[in-house]
């Protein structure tokens, strides 16, 4: 069983940078693939970055191409998300996830295990 636990939303202003946190309680961290997601309330769970296990490969989503980043280190078992130039449509509650397995997804479905989420408001 993987738990994972996540840190650094808050309210920022339009403009402002947040760096998202997710510490999993795994030893073997190095073989899980990892993702971000977000859900705003009433929609469903939107993909906003991925990556595999050594790094090589990130994916991000559209919406936040340019402005996130997502990364990790092996040896503290915690994945990163960097928030620059927010925007108020970034609002919502940030999950991390974690897939056994070497293929980066897009898919919330193809993710095992989930933490419970840190909120992120943006104001304009």
């Amino acid at each position: 069983q993987v738990q994972l636990v996540e840190s650094g939303g808050g309210l920022v202003q339009a403009g402002d940078s947040l760096r998202l946190s997710c510490v999993a309680s795994v030893r073997t961290f190095r073989l899980y693939t990892m993702g971000w997601f977000r859900q705003e309330p009433g929609k469903g769970r939107e993909f906003v970055a991925a990556i595999s296990v050594s790094s090589a490969t990130t994916y991000r989503a559209d919406s936040v191409e340019g402005r996130f980043t997502i990364s990790r280190d092996n040896n503290k078992n915690t994945v990163f998300l960097q928030m620059n130039n927010l925007r108020p449509e970034d609002t919502a509650v940030y999950y991390c996830a974690a897939r056994t397995g070497l293929m980066v997804v897009t898919n919330a479905y193809d993710y095992d295990y989930w933490g419970q989420g840190t909120h992120v408001a943006v104001s304009s």
